[in-house]
């Protein structure tokens, strides 16, 4: 019965978001009151519940969501974006358009959110495909490509770090193995798949060609590279130093510290601030304008990440969560496996990438007390790579590719939707691969 009302109360869920339009948050909440009563909480504990959920949910998240918008928009509006873009495209030159461009986009992705870094390198698909004379999807894509992945598969996005929190897992090994199934994704779901879109006629508009900064205002290639790439260098090397050293040693201390996510995001925000910022003139209240600027479009993912941290919490305090464990762990299919059609199929529902994972992780995350063989950075990966599936009408992400580049709905299906789906297979495949060999 318990497992009756979970289904229906995902169910319901899903209406609230995709066919009623409500708020995700507002969606969460409601949906974590109706559960907790149905599943025989105490009306006068759902309140503090819900807190719990929340405060532990976005209590390890808070930070690092935060300093990672900032130091987004930081990168973006320094130009340092700009400058990366550039300079890859000189060093590649005409023959290597696709290659420059799918790194750039791998590049800008790490720190930047979907959304903003499809805007910000938009312009440099659009001047390319007007220079060259190429099909826009097929010059696009591979950009387009990396940009997703980065955002479904690497930590600082808030996905992967609200699924690295929800199922306790560690975030330099998640974004290790992300890495590692990343690169082979982008190859497949962005450059060979793109070989297959040159006849599909996308029109990029001439609207979206902004002017970027003036050269002379850009900051230096390495400037820009190291600054947005600070937080995966210094959790790689704090976490390379401290599996290097013996337990006993007082730099295994400092190693610990400087590893945690969130003084790793401080770091890399409070030196990019100086880096791209102070030291090339910009003025503190500038800078903090523009942090100002990271919080408003990052507010609503962190409501919705709280949202879903009640929703789990809730399952917890009613005992569901181990009858779920229970009832999975009878059906005859890998974990990760599990994990990632679960994220599918709420992905397909409800359109959100993030509020698919999250949902996804609250239900698998039983499997892993009752398969503690399960890698917790895997399942991440995995329920991630599921909440990316075949993207449609009910993802602002489909809009935003099918506007920009002037498609049909049909075409935009046939080019942004099927990206999506491989990038959710190849990803699969990336996990269960790693998991044969560790």
């Amino acid at each position: 019965m318990s497992f009756l009302i979970v289904v229906v109360s995902i169910l319901f869920l899903v209406l609230l978001i995709s066919y009623f339009k409500v708020n995700a948050f507002l969606s969460f909440l409601i949906i974590s009151i109706l559960c907790g009563l149905f599943l025989g909480i105490d009306p006068a504990n759902i309140e503090s519940t819900i807190h719990k959920g929340m405060g532990d949910m976005l209590g390890s998240l808070v930070i690092v969501i935060l300093a990672g918008s900032m130091l987004g928009k930081l990168v973006a509006e320094t130009g340092a974006a700009q400058k990366i873009a550039t300079s890859l495209m000189s060093i590649f030159g005409q023959s290597y358009l696709q290659l420059a461009l799918m790194i750039t986009g791998f590049v800008i992705g790490i720190p930047l959110f979907y959304n903003v870094g499809f805007v910000l390198v938009f312009p440099l698909i659009a001047s390319v495909v007007y220079r060259y004379k190429l099909p826009a999807l097929f010059i696009g894509m591979p950009m387009i490509a990396a940009l997703s992945v980065t955002h479904g598969f690497l930590p600082p996005h808030p996905s992967p770090s609200a699924l690295v929190a929800q199922l306790n897992a560690s975030m330099s090994v998640t974004l290790l193995y992300g890495v590692i199934i990343a690169i082979p994704t982008v190859l497949v779901a962005g450059l060979f798949f793109s070989q297959t879109l040159k006849k599909i006629p996308a029109t990029v508009l001439k609207t979206f060609q902004k002017e970027g900064l003036p050269e002379d205002q850009l900051p230096g290639l390495f400037n820009s590279i190291l600054s947005s790439l600070l937080p995966v260098l210094l959790l790689a090397a704090t976490s390379l130093i401290d599996f290097s050293v013996d337990e006993s040693s007082p730099i295994k201390n400092v190693t610990q510290f400087l590893s945690g996510s969130s003084i790793v995001m401080l770091i890399s925000l409070l030196i990019a601030t100086y880096t791209l910022g102070i030291s090339r003139g910009l003025k503190i209240p500038y800078l903090m304008e523009i942090y100002s600027d990271a919080v408003k479009d990052v507010l609503m993912i962190i409501l919705i990440i709280g949202g879903a941290g009640a929703l789990k919490q809730t399952l917890i305090q009613s005992g569901v969560d181990k009858e779920i464990g229970d009832l999975l762990d009878g059906l005859n299919m890998h974990p990760l496996i599990l994990g990632w059609l679960i994220a599918c199929v709420i992905r397909v529902c409800v359109g959100s990438a993030t509020v698919a994972g999250l949902t996804a992780a609250g239900i698998v995350a039983p499997l892993l007390i009752s398969h503690p063989e399960v890698n917790p950075s895997l399942m991440v990966l995995s329920v991630g790579a599921g909440s990316l599936m075949f993207s449609h009408v009910n993802d602002s992400g489909f809009w935003l590719f099918k506007e920009y580049f002037n498609l049909s709905i049909k075409d935009t299906i046939l080019s942004w939707s099927l990206m999506e789906t491989l990038v959710a297979v190849c990803g699969l495949i990336g996990v269960m691969l790693i998991n044969a060999f560790i």
